[in-house]
């Protein structure tokens, strides 16, 4: 395989048969900045083991090179692309069809090109790969969970929620710095959780302000904490909650996966509570965005290990 450049552009894109890539980039992420994506390395790894021969780069666009981009990706046969922060809301307007929890999410994290028709379709794998991820990790469904999302008001938070809220999860706290966000989030999510799987003194979806006496409160009524914010990425950052927060029989999901230990995981750990990183959500999105592109599913432990290995 010839190796790509870590980061293409725009321009670029026109001369990427010079020299010929072997094989033939067919597949992108893009985002501003995007040289920190480790979807290559999962993608291509993929891609490997399912014997197709195309490969997968990282293109850095800017908001306003959007529309040249995407027709400029169709013209030369690509056959998708993933979408990362800042752009995942900014693309629906130009694409073709977007599909409906894509729609409500406001946000599209894949496309696909349609040779055929020549249309531009998008999804969201985020939410899906959400649900897999929480699965996987702790081999529960969230419709059997009591969920607290932190940072609901965001993209991430977003699709949590409203992933949560599709599969009717037992209960849902929405904390965000904005309140006025977190409920706006709960008026629109309340049918889904119109009446009462439970008997139960407790409001089935609620939004509460990011203070401690709401959020101890809270805590105590909620089977998975989720972290939606990227709060940790740093090591400066400040902690999300303190061991003393956590309970022993709390699941807590970092979206967070570099640092791959955050300080919310040690806090989790130290509390005696099981917890995980992103980077299974990271894999699930990416194996749902992979079934968009060839209707196969990819082979999940390849992917893994390109992670692993920076493939």
């Amino acid at each position: 395989m010839t190796p790509p450049k870590s980061v293409y552009t725009l321009e670029d894109l026109e001369s990427l048969g010079q020299p010929p890539l072997d094989p033939p980039a067919k597949l992108a992420v893009i985002g501003h900045p995007v040289a920190h994506s480790r979807s290559p390395g999962m993608h291509n790894a993929a891609l490997r083991a399912a014997k197709i021969p195309v490969q997968y780069i990282r293109v850095d666009l800017t908001e306003e090179q959007l529309p040249e981009a995407l027709q400029t990706f169709s013209r030369l046969g690509f056959l998708g692309v993933n979408v990362t922060i800042p752009h995942k809301g900014a693309v629906l307007p130009l694409l073709d069809q977007v599909d409906p929890l894509a729609a409500r999410i406001g946000a599209v994290n894949t496309i696909v090109f349609d040779p055929d028709q020549g249309t531009k379709l998008g999804f969201n794998s985020d939410a899906p790969g959400f649900r897999q991820a929480i699965r996987e990790v702790f081999a529960v469904d969230l419709r059997d969970l009591r969920v607290l999302l932190l940072g609901a008001g965001g993209g991430a938070g977003r699709a949590a929620a409203i992933q949560c809220g599709a599969d009717r999860c037992d209960r849902l706290v929405l904390v965000n710095r904005s309140f006025e966000k977190a409920q706006a989030l709960v008026n629109e999510l309340r049918p889904e959780f119109g009446g009462t799987r439970f008997a139960s003194p407790l409001a089935r979806l609620e939004a509460i302000p990011w203070e401690t006496d709401p959020l101890n409160k809270a805590l105590d009524h909620v089977d998975l904490i989720v972290n939606c914010t990227n709060l940790g990425m740093k090591l400066t950052d400040p902690p999300l909650l303190t061991p003393a927060q956590i309970q022993p029989h709390h699941l807590v999901y970092d979206m967070v996966y570099a640092p791959p230990r955050t300080r919310l995981i040690e806090a989790a750990e130290t509390a005696g509570a099981r917890a995980a990183n992103g980077l299974s959500m990271l894999i699930w999105q990416g194996a749902i965005s992979f079934e968009y592109w060839f209707n196969r599913a990819p082979d999940i432990a390849a992917m893994k290990n390109g992670l692993t290995e920076g493939a």
